[in-house]
């Protein structure tokens, strides 16, 4: 045998080998700044799952959670940039981007976690899904971080006079700001990874976060007095670069949005029941619980109407009175 024929063979050996052979799945990473145990990364990890299996193995998705792609606003950017294909994230975060998130933000505007879903999964829910796509954003879910309390080492919160100048952290977000400044607070906009030792260092007063958050931040070790005082009500949000996912096939695509309407009412499921646990737990481990009267509620939701009225003026009134149609019905 010549060494040409030997070559020849070599090479249609290899040919075959290589037709033969399954192609190599398409990898898109997902970064969030969640942490691993908390119920949206586990969502995630279950979003990857299902798309692995609807797609035949087409498509792979790389998880990345607890910051490890950098923080909440590194992900808003690597996203829109396409450096990373997708994030899960509080929309507050989302808000500087798209401003008309804050709609959703509005103070003591849900009664309940039913209230806060139907707004989303209506008709303000795709006039957002339609703001984010002009920005570069492909939306393909809404999970829940929850009603957010708050927490503090000054003094139980009893009346409205004892909000008067805490130093309370919030997120970047112009309307969860302006709603603590309106009932007497002093608001401090930090990253998340920089709160425990504020806390601890007495640099802040407190914080206001789901129970889940709470207990998963162990804000518990540097907090003695805990409210229910559910502010707000937050979402997650699940999503990805429009343009790479408008480059897959129409297949892939729908894999893609069924797989994440599958995590996400598993997440809603799971986050009711971390919020219940999570709060027992947070009085058990020794935290001062106070629960917010009716009266006090009452004065806090006239005192931030004020806000409501400044957010129309910043983004217009359409969204805003969508939110509060749906959340009266």
């Amino acid at each position: 045998m010549t060494l040409n024929f030997k070559n020849t063979c070599a090479s249609l050996a290899a040919a075959i080998t290589l037709v033969s052979a399954p192609l190599s799945a398409e990898t898109l990473r997902i970064g969030g700044n969640f942490p691993v145990e908390h119920s949206s990364s586990k969502a995630i990890d279950m979003f990857a799952e299902l798309v692995a299996q609807k797609t035949g193995g087409d498509i792979e998705v790389a998880t990345f959670p607890a910051m490890q792609l950098g923080g909440a606003k590194e992900n808003v950017d690597q996203v829109r940039s396409g450096v990373i294909f997708g994030t899960w994230i509080g929309t507050a975060y989302l808000s500087r981007t798209v401003p008309e998130l804050e709609a959703v933000s509005l103070p003591f505007a849900y009664p309940d976690r039913e209230t806060a879903f139907r707004v989303i999964d209506g008709t303000v829910g795709d006039l957002l899904s339609e703001k984010l796509a002009a920005k570069g954003f492909e939306t393909l879910g809404w999970m829940e971080l929850g009603s957010r309390n708050v927490t503090n080492n000054t003094r139980p919160i009893a009346t409205i006079e004892d909000f008067e100048g805490l130093k309370i952290r919030l997120q970047p977000n112009e309307t969860h700001i302006g709603t603590f400044r309106a009932i007497g607070g002093n608001p401090v906009s930090m990253g998340i990874s920089e709160v425990y030792s504020a806390l601890q260092q007495g640099v802040l007063d407190g914080q206001e976060n789901p129970y889940a958050i709470i207990a998963s931040r162990q804000f518990n070790e540097v907090q003695t007095y805990l409210s229910d005082s559910s502010h707000f009500f937050d979402y997650i949000t699940l999503v990805v670069n429009k343009r790479k996912f408008e480059r897959l096939s129409d297949e892939n695509k729908a894999a893609l949005r069924e797989a994440a309407a599958e995590a996400v009412v598993w997440q809603r499921t799971k986050a009711a029941e971390e919020d219940a646990s999570a709060k027992g737990a947070l009085i058990a481990s020794g935290m001062v619980f106070t629960p917010i009267s009716d009266e006090l509620r009452s004065d806090l939701r006239a005192r931030s109407s004020v806000v409501i009225d400044d957010l129309k003026g910043r983004i217009g009134a359409d969204i805003i009175d969508a939110v509060l149609l749906e959340a009266g019905q």
